[in-house]
């Protein structure tokens, strides 16, 4: 929530939860010095050098973020293409970023896309932008036509909503029940908002996916 804004953030914390992950896409990235604070804190803990990609602002006039992948070094290295999505038909606020990575481990090559879905004031106003994550999809393939492709982010919409009907011809979300998104009480969780969309039938070898539980941790 509007990383490098607000004095009410613990960077350690974060980074306790983060460094249990190789690659992470992050949303509602509000300054430069946000993303820096947490990959220091991650190479403190981790006694490990890690690597970050950040996008330039984007959004309306009044409001805007960026995007940032952090990734482990010794488990991930960037490869190429990072690009922030060519809307020509201006169907986001804020153009999805992307980029192609490869684990240092198996050699696999992974191609990502992230997104902050506008919220609005209700479900009608998040719909048009879920719909064209379709078109945005076979963007990604143009682009990335080598690699698989995963789609992750903040959606502000639960995958059962009948708007990820254009997607799911082409993509599918790992997660299906359950909870991602915090509520308003503490150490709860509300939505299934947050969530990863992989290619049908994907040669990315997925052996578990699931939501972690952070405020109990």
């Amino acid at each position: 929530q509007r990383l490098g804004q607000g004095q009410h953030k613990s960077y350690p914390a974060l980074a306790s939860i983060a460094s249990k992950i190789d690659l992470l896409a992050i949303q509602e990235v509000m300054t430069e010095e946000g993303i820096q604070l947490l990959e220091t804190q991650l190479e403190k803990q981790t006694g490990e050098p890690w690597g970050r990609l950040t996008s330039h602002a984007v959004g309306s006039t009044t409001y805007k973020e960026m995007y940032a992948f952090l990734w482990r070094e010794s488990a991930v290295e960037y490869l190429e293409g990072a690009a922030l999505y060519l809307d020509r038909e201006n169907h986001f606020i804020r153009e999805p970023f992307s980029a192609k990575f490869k684990s240092r481990r198996t050699n696999k090559e992974l191609a990502l896309g992230t997104v902050h879905i506008l919220y609005g004031k209700g479900i009608k106003d998040r719909t048009p932008e879920i719909k064209a994550l379709a078109d945005y999809w076979l963007w990604l393939g143009e682009v990335y036509p080598d690699a698989p492709l995963a789609l992750m982010g903040d959606f502000n919409l639960a995958p059962s909503n009948a708007a990820w009907d254009l997607l799911k011809q082409y993509a599918y979300p790992l997660i299906t029940q359950g909870a991602s998104t915090l509520s308003t009480k503490d150490a709860t969780f509300a939505n299934l908002y947050d969530n990863i969309w992989v290619k049908q039938g994907t040669s990315f070898v997925i052996t578990d996916a699931g939501i972690i539980d952070f405020p109990r941790l």
